[in-house]
């Protein structure tokens, strides 16, 4: 099983999205500075993850999330819950 995530800095407001079979561990990683791309915008929170049968399947649908058309699926899907949960405005950083 993989995941395919979505984290928001704290600091900085932007996102990154990532894939990992562990979940728990990878957000953990970057918020204890292990992962070099993501060292200076920490902390970081979870704000989207949906689950993938192969690691093939996750590295295919994190390269779509990316894209202009995955990052325009992105924003519709978590933008009430950064608005209504957390009084955070999205911004065009997706």
């Amino acid at each position: 099983m993989q995941y395919v995530y979505v984290l928001q800095s704290l600091k900085d407001g932007n996102f990154y999205t990532g894939y990992t079979g562990d979940l728990k561990r990878r957000i953990e990683e970057h918020n204890s500075g292990l992962q070099v791309s993501t060292k200076a915008r920490m902390p970081f929170k979870l704000v989207y993850y949906e689950w993938c049968i192969s690691k093939e399947d996750a590295i295919n649908r994190e390269k779509y999330l990316k894209s202009g058309r995955g990052k325009a699926y992105l924003k519709e899907r978590i933008r009430h819950y950064l608005q209504e949960f957390d009084g955070v405005l999205l911004e065009q950083n997706l």
